[in-house]
């Protein structure tokens, strides 16, 4: 058996690394961090989030602690397919926004030898697997699994528990709509 204890730099051609876990752990942050040190390296990169995602800004992604990076808001997976033309790294914010077909696209990238880096959340509100995400997991050869504090405990957080009583899916969301709990505070507070 073969296990790596940690992937310093999965710098590889043709794979996918996937930047995971609940909100305020640092997904955003993480995937900036990733682009700007391959923008150092002279690697040409395409940046992408879902076109519903304009909490701070319609063509940035940025994160929480308001590091930006210039995205092309797209609609469906298949318009990330033909923007990204001869980019090297292939990034995607907010991908658990994305419906099934970003895995196909996703790997279709990967096998032209794109380094493809997907961020998203990887469980919903309720605690169950979002989106197009479990299957980007399944397929991935690099994940990060980046975890929040928990606001009531103290403790390591997973889980993004939503503060209204809002039970839609998708509800874009900040600090005011939104806290980072650990599993037992989770249960607790459902």
């Amino acid at each position: 058996m073969f296990l790596e204890s940690h992937i310093d730099q999965p710098m590889q051609k043709g794979c996918i690394e996937v930047i995971c876990g609940s909100m305020f752990s640092g997904k955003t942050e993480e995937l900036i961090r990733r682009l700007k040190r391959a923008e150092f390296a002279k690697l040409k990169t395409a940046v992408f989030k879902p076109q519903l995602d304009v909490r701070y800004d319609n063509k940035h992604v940025v994160s929480h602690d308001s590091n930006t990076i210039v995205s092309t808001p797209v609609s469906s997976p298949s318009e990330i397919l033909d923007l990204a033309n001869d980019s090297e790294v292939v990034a995607i914010d907010e991908a658990q926004f994305f419906n099934t077909n970003l895995v196909d696209v996703c790997n279709k990238l990967a096998n032209q030898g794109k380094r493809v880096i997907i961020a998203g959340l990887d469980m919903d509100f309720l605690g169950k697997p979002f989106g197009a995400m479990p299957k980007i997991l399944a397929i991935a050869e690099h994940i990060t699994k980046v975890h929040a504090i928990c606001i009531d405990c103290g403790e390591i957080a997973n889980h993004s528990f939503r503060l209204n009583k809002n039970k839609d899916l998708v509800q874009l969301g900040q600090k005011d709509e939104y806290k980072p709990l650990c599993r037992q505070c989770f249960v607790n507070n459902i």
